[in-house]
């Protein structure tokens, strides 16, 4: 091992146990307090703008969207420096775990082009959502390829960041210090999974198998990501991991509304 890696092996310990101090100094009924907030809020959100929503005018949609998610990644930031008195370190970065990441992302991406083109779509398993999808996409002002592809460049590059940002630098990151690593995986993913629940039951169907079957695949997806992060101490694997991810959602989507767009 060279002194680099001692230097950077050494520099994420002692983050680490910074981490683990300042989470301690928290009584305890606040600090669960304040996680359930975090963990539960992403879904209570997602049922508002998604379900309770549905019918009203999508700039009110929107609005409400924006907001919540503003208000949302907001909070870690404040909880950590107002609350913990910590500083916002860079030691999230680093080029551990890119690797990982990278090929972890592409396998899925591949894995769930496959499944669409050779399965899903010609065995008639998604009939109906074709018809969600064009709606959501119209309610949205997607109108365009060019409106649809900056959509997506944003979901993947910028969103997916932030998503890392929120559960895994911080919903993870604060959970292991309290749990340890594996059950705060377990807890930060289900955490992950259950907005998704509501947004796939919406465009599957409450009673479609295949709705908590993709949503398993997000917990999933979400615990090797806090595996990528509490490994490597640093977001840019679980981050590329991820913009692939939804890079293959988004070329799924279009392939659903291309003759819809223009």
């Amino acid at each position: 091992m060279t002194a680099k890696q001692n230097a950077d092996n050494g520099s994420s310990q002692e983050s680490a146990a910074a981490r683990s101090g300042e989470a301690a100094m928290i009584r305890p009924a606040i600090y669960w307090t304040v996680m359930a907030l975090v963990l539960l809020f992403p879904t209570l959100l997602t049922l508002v703008y998604f379900v309770l929503l549905a019918h009203f005018p999508s700039s009110l949609q929107q609005a409400v969207y924006g907001v919540g998610k503003c208000a949302n990644r907001n909070r870690p930031a404040f909880w950590f420096i107002w609350v913990l008195r910590g500083k916002l370190r860079r030691d999230w970065v680093g080029s551990k775990g890119i690797g990982v990441g990278i090929g972890f992302g592409a396998g899925v991406l591949l894995a769930m082009l496959m499944l669409y083109f050779y399965w899903l779509k010609p065995s008639g398993h998604l009939q109906g959502l074709e018809v969600q999808v064009i709606q959501k996409v119209r309610d949205l002002g997607l109108d365009s390829v060019g409106k649809y592809a900056a959509t997506g460049l944003f979901y993947a590059l910028a969103h997916s960041f932030l998503e890392e940002y929120y559960w895994r630098w911080f919903v993870f990151g604060q959970l292991q210090t309290r749990m340890g690593v594996s059950a705060g995986i377990l807890l930060s993913s289900l955490g992950f999974m259950a907005h998704h629940i509501i947004l796939l039951a919406t465009f599957l169907g409450w009673d479609s198998p295949l709705a908590y079957l993709f949503a398993g695949g997000v917990a999933i997806g979400g615990a090797v990501w806090a595996w990528i992060y509490a490994w490597s101490r640093s977001l840019l694997g679980p981050w590329l991991s991820h913009m692939l991810i939804d890079a293959a959602i988004f070329l799924i989507g279009f392939d659903l509304v291309r003759n819809v767009i223009g």
